[in-house]
């Protein structure tokens, strides 16, 4: 058995509950320099913290944090709440959407089959990409890679993708990488749809209901 493997061996040993990964993808390019920078800390700062104030969420929601910018990073690994830590974001280069999208659909197969290795039970998986842009500084052929890899994804039922944009992000380009329409914010209120993406997790998590049944986003 790998390291890697046996750590997962621990891991759902020392919590079988069922699981809801959930991947937040987070613009950290330099347009996100300064003032919206740290109002997306504070966003994961309080989604944390609302999933910690529900036990049960706590131990079935798997939160992993993708950062793209001109290089894409797994700033957090797959955690349950109780273990998660808010990464260190840091502003600067371009906008690699594309391979940010790629990279957390990945982690979710990856996590799925450690799921089934381990004989955890999972629900639908969720990805909350946010952006104050559109892709820029990679080829059309990746992004067009990742939006057709998400819309098999959704047509099976295996990835719910949301794009979430603030700032300069343009609501053309982002409503075409998704089935969804983009939930824009209107200036910088990231706890509030944090709030939002949290209390929809935990819906799943603790129900197992499917989309349709979840809460509407915030008119933010």
């Amino acid at each position: 058995m790998s390291d890697l493997n046996l750590n997962d061996a621990i891991e759902f040993a020392d919590n079988p509950e069922p699981r809801c990964p959930c991947v937040l993808v987070v613009d950290t390019s330099s347009s996100m320099r300064g003032e919206r920078i740290e109002a997306l800390h504070q966003g994961l700062e309080t989604f944390k913290t609302a999933l910690l104030n529900d036990k049960l969420a706590a131990l079935r929601v798997d939160v992993a944090v993708v950062t793209f910018a001109t290089k894409v990073r797994l700033a957090q690994p797959f955690r349950t709440a109780d273990q998660f830590e808010v990464p260190e974001l840091v502003a600067g280069g371009k906008t690699h959407i594309g391979a940010a999208i790629t990279t957390a659909l990945d982690l979710i197969e990856e996590r799925k089959r450690s799921y089934l290795r381990n004989e955890i039970d999972y629900y639908r998986a969720w990805i909350f990409l946010l952006t104050d842009g559109a892709p820029h500084g990679e080829t059309d052929e990746v992004v067009e890679a990742a939006r057709e890899r998400i819309r098999l994804e959704e047509n099976s039922n295996s990835v719910c993708f949301f794009t979430i944009g603030f700032g300069d992000a343009d609501v053309r380009r982002l409503a075409n990488l998704s089935v969804r329409e983009p939930i824009m914010l209107r200036g910088l209120n990231f706890e509030e749809i944090f709030l939002w993406v949290s209390k929809s997790v935990q819906l799943v998590a603790l129900s197992g209901e499917e989309q349709d049944s979840l809460p509407p986003p915030p008119a933010v």
